[in-house]
């Protein structure tokens, strides 16, 4: 009998052994094939980052191809024609630079580094001065500085973009494009009509807000837009919406006015959350070049602006403006318009940028 347990037992233990062995094998079957649903998880989520990236830079190739037409070929035409890097080549870039909205003060700085750097390295080669003339126009919006091209958005509460812009730049369209972009990011967003003085402008916001599906907030014809404002806010608030686009009036003409009415929409934005707007975002219609440089420098000066909005690039010949704008009024470019559909917009990267503006010299 003894003999007999201790075979017994040592079966019972070996069955317990086979046991253990298939729980570990099934176990780790179960590890392995979670490391591959991770791995594939992984792959899937690499290659829709890739294929949103390459979708981006065929939307920037191709809302820039005006300005690459214009610009480009020319100074590709230009290199074609010279033999030798002359003073003569360097007034004719000049003017190419001009004509495509870069800013004759930026034009004036980015030709005088460019000659120092050609003296320095004894540069002679024209095709090596091309790549010298994208880099230094890559550091012309550089600068040395942190670019912030992203959207502050509140950590502790709703935030608040307020959108500022002469009549006419694509106001009422960049709101719903932005406010098409949160949604899709699993953002919910409410939609103030604090321009409450032009004819139609609360109708067509209202309209966008139902076509984009968001909250919409308004007030009566010619009412106080502060008044409004506080409204919207507290329907943001009781409905725990995440961001509130804001639309104001942009009678530029009356700057004291404005000033003032922006000033006290500031105050009932911040007193009701604080830190807010955490935003204020200047449309520039990009097809009005030099003009709207002085509408940015005008909005500068009666309120914070923190992000330009270019509308229009992709219907311009003249998309050096977006170097321009930072040269001259040190304010970063967060969203370009390179289309007229509700996905045409885009968060800017001035490197998809700059490869959109020189891709035929690389």
């Amino acid at each position: 009998m003894g003999i007999f347990k201790n075979i017994k037992n040592l079966f019972k233990k070996e069955i317990e052994t086979e046991k253990l062995e298939q729980e570990n094998n099934k176990e780790e079957k179960i590890k392995q094939e979670v490391n591959i649903n991770e791995e594939i998880s992984k792959l899937e989520e690499t290659e829709s980052k890739e294929i949103e990236v390459q979708n981006d830079i065929k939307l920037y190739d191709k809302g820039l191809s005006k300005t690459r037409d214009n610009f480009v070929n020319k100074l590709i035409n230009l290199n074609k024609r010279t033999k030798k890097i002359t003073d003569e080549y360097f007034e004719e870039l000049e003017d190419i630079l001009i004509m495509a909205d870069i800013g004759v003060n930026t034009v004036l700085s980015f030709i005088e580094r460019l000659k120092k750097r050609v003296k320095t390295e004894n540069i002679t080669d024209l095709d090596y001065l091309q790549e010298v003339i994208v880099d230094e126009l890559f550091v012309i919006y550089v600068n040395n500085s942190i670019l912030t091209n992203k959207i502050k958005f509140n950590p502790t509460g709703p935030t608040v973009l307020l959108f500022v812009g002469v009549n006419g730049v694509g106001k009422t369209t960049t709101i719903a494009k932005v406010a098409n972009k949160l949604k899709k990011e699993g953002k919910s967003v409410l939609m103030i009509a604090g321009d409450t003085f032009r004819a139609g402008a609360t109708e067509q916001l209202e309209e966008w807000s139902r076509r984009v599906n968001c909250s919409f907030v308004k007030g009566k014809e010619g009412s106080d837009p502060s008044s409004v404002i506080y409204d919207g806010i507290k329907k943001a608030q009781e409905e725990n919406i995440d961001v509130i686009l804001v639309d104001t009036a942009g009678r530029l003409q009356n700057k004291v006015n404005l000033m003032k009415e922006l000033e006290k929409m500031n105050k009932v934005i911040n007193s009701l959350i604080e830190g807010a707007p955490q935003e204020t975002l200047l449309i520039i219609d990009a097809t009005t070049g030099q003009n709207g440089i002085s509408q940015a420098k005008n909005f500068k000066e009666i309120t914070d602006v923190t992000g330009i909005v270019l509308t229009k690039l992709d219907g311009t010949a003249k998309g050096g403006i977006v170097l321009a704008i930072k040269e001259e009024l040190d304010i970063p470019v967060k969203y370009i318009g390179l289309g007229e559909g509700i996905d045409d917009l885009e968060p800017f990267d001035i490197e998809k940028y700059i490869y959109g503006l020189f891709k035929d010299m690389m």
